[in-house]
């Protein structure tokens, strides 16, 4: 029985690595706001719209507990699933966690890629985008630096390069 979790900021490539990892190793992969999603037939924006972060965080927080019960699974969370309530500490007691530790550059190159289908980061120029992703590491890190495993993550810019990061992290699994 294996339980993987993938954490970090938003567009390390947790869900795109997640997914290859699956298709490679036969583990189930699920992407914890598209679980939220499916469950509450709610996007993640309309879910804070409508009942504020505070209620998405506990929500959160409780699908974390149930796809956390999993067995064979690769599963991708949020951005700020590490860092609230005991979730870190909950990853950690129920599977391998790993932290996809891009540098802010990179994060910002691959949020640029797909700025649309990020509420937090639309309309901010790349020069206020490279700001916000500072500071937020600034607040997380500590969070995401209690992961079993820590991945260094470049540029991902091509399916090769995607593709290759995946079997790296499934080496260092020993998967």
């Amino acid at each position: 029985m294996r339980r993987i979790i993938l954490i970090g900021y938003m567009g390390a490539g947790k869900t795109t690595i997640g997914r290859i990892l699956g298709r490679n190793t036969g583990l189930e992969f699920f992407d914890l706001d598209w679980y939220i999603e499916d469950r509450y037939r709610m996007t993640i924006p309309q879910i804070f719209e409508q009942k504020g972060e505070d209620e998405f965080r506990r929500l959160e927080q409780r699908m974390l507990h149930e796809v956390g019960e999993f067995e064979d699974v690769i599963i991708s969370t949020g951005g700020g699933t590490p860092c609230f309530f005991d979730n870190m500490s909950y990853m950690n007691q129920q599977a391998d966690t790993v932290y996809l530790k891009a540098t802010p550059e990179t994060l910002r190159t691959h949020l640029l890629m797909g700025k649309s289908q990020r509420p937090l980061i639309q309309g901010k120029s790349p020069e206020e985008l490279i700001s916000y992703i500072k500071d937020s590491l600034t607040i997380r890190e500590p969070f995401y630096a209690q992961a079993k495993y820590i991945m260094p993550i470049e540029t991902l810019t091509t399916k090769g390069l995607v593709h290759e990061k995946a079997k790296e992290l499934q080496l260092m699994l020993n998967l």
